[in-house]
């Protein structure tokens, strides 16, 4: 089978499963049947960009958008009400570093006895889990096979229920590093397309060719990772002209660049090249806190998943080598973000989801709490923030008129109780209801 044949054939079978999912369970209206206006009160509202929840809200939502939003507002004859006033409603909740793609399971049952077609058929699984969790909105920064493409093109067309997504497609690796399968015989090969570059023009040429097919934005691996066998854990894996000519390269496209780095030398070399973020951030130290404090690049620092790891990795087959790279950078990864929140790096939140059941996204909160943030900023981390490195606070991210009505509500006050927002209760995307307890 073609590369382009086997697209197709994934394009098709996600389409004709995702849209039959829809006919039975009947949760995606029409655009022309939204209702003309909705009001909604809340108890109480953090609206992502005001220090204090704001008592007693009303939040006037016309077709798709917020119309208003604010203190015992007049609800207009004829609007449809939403009573949440028992209830803290929040803007929808963002995460930045998924790989909503797929879901880790055995290691060499992933590896070796699933193909792109087994994940494209699934994926709308884990689209709806995420989106009924209360984020309406992620960022994907890495999948096979243009998978992510076409699950982006099925959300927005509404064939598919999910959140918004932005998606990077193919991660961009160096020939045997973190993005390139080590340890196995070179004559082990796969039929997929390829996000490994070697050289300026090779990187150039692939940066083009995934903004060609779909990216949203470019995904960079600067340096070595934990789930892979290469020996470091974080060394660099790129030259700074590589990585340079990388950034460059998005840029003249109109698209940012997400940096996978663990290592010293690699976050500060990334951030040099010019990288909207520094994804892991495991090992930064004070050098790289300045650089990225001084160039506005945030930090995307995955700091749930190190309990996941450790708990379920051993049983699902994980070789030892990377068991202990993980037991080596876990707790070193939340000392540093606890530093690098301390010094005020900008901060997005981002969980690496896929490396845990999706859906489970917001157990992260309680560990960036842990980590040294305050609350109401892990909440900004996921709204305010999130959207600014998304470059869509034009659309989401907050409570306020002319953003879209992605909304999320919980029992209780999360600026007291993080958990809460692991309990969401209400989901609104674009101003239809997807989860109502």
């Amino acid at each position: 089978m073609t590369a382009r044949n086997l697209i197709l054939s994934l394009t098709i079978i996600a389409s004709l499963l995702c849209s039959s999912t829809l006919v039975c369970a009947g949760q995606q209206p029409a655009k022309s049947e939204l209702p003309r206006l909705i009001a909604i009160r809340a108890g109480h509202l953090i609206d992502g960009r005001n220090d204090a929840s704001i008592q007693n809200a009303v939040i006037l939502i016309e077709g798709e958008r917020i119309k208003a939003a604010g203190p015992n507002l007049a609800v207009p004859a004829g609007a449809q009400v939403i009573d949440l006033s028992k209830s803290t409603v929040l803007p929808g909740l963002i995460d930045c570093h998924t790989h909503i793609t797929f879901e880790i399971g055995n290691y060499y049952e992933d590896l070796f006895r699933k193909s792109p077609i087994d994940l494209a058929v699934s994926v709308h699984l884990q689209a709806r889990r995420t989106l009924e969790a209360g984020f309406t909105t992620i960022r994907d920064v890495g999948a096979p096979e243009f998978i992510d493409v076409a699950l982006r093109k099925a959300i927005d067309s509404g064939r598919v229920v999910g959140p918004r997504m932005q998606v990077a497609t193919l991660a961009i690796g160096a020939t045997g590093g973190h993005a390139d399968m080590v340890g196995f015989s070179p004559y082990l090969k796969f039929g997929q397309f390829s996000g490994i570059a070697d050289g300026i023009d090779e990187i150039r040429k692939l940066v083009r060719f995934e903004v060609k097919n779909g990216a949203d934005l470019i995904k960079m691996i600067a340096t070595a990772g934990v789930l892979s066998e290469e020996e470091s854990v974080g060394a660099p894996q790129f030259s700074f002209e590589e990585m340079k000519a990388m950034v460059e390269e998005a840029a003249m496209w109109g698209k940012k660049v997400a940096a996978h780095a663990h290592g010293t030398e690699g976050i500060k070399m990334a951030t040099r090249a010019g990288v909207a973020s520094i994804e892991h951030g495991s090992l930064i130290d004070d050098e790289g806190i300045r650089l990225m404090k001084e160039r506005g690049t945030y930090l995307v620092g995955d700091v749930y998943n190190h309990e996941y790891i450790m708990a379920e990795f051993k049983r699902l087959g994980y070789p030892e080598s990377i068991l202990k790279k993980e037991a080596e950078i876990g707790e070193l990864q939340r000392a540093n973000f606890g530093r690098a929140v301390k010094a005020g790096v900008k901060m997005a939140f981002g969980t690496d989801a896929a490396i845990f059941p999706h859906g489970w996204n917001a157990r992260q909160f309680a560990f960036m709490v842990k980590c040294g943030m305050t609350p109401l900023q892990a909440i900004r981390a996921a709204t305010v923030n999130a959207a600014d490195l998304l470059g869509w606070s034009d659309r989401v991210g907050a409570v306020a008129p002319g953003l879209y009505a992605d909304l999320i509500a919980v029992s209780a006050d999360p600026l007291q109780d993080i958990t809460e927002l692991e309990r969401v209760k209400f989901v609104m995307k674009g101003g239809v209801v997807y989860r109502k307890e």
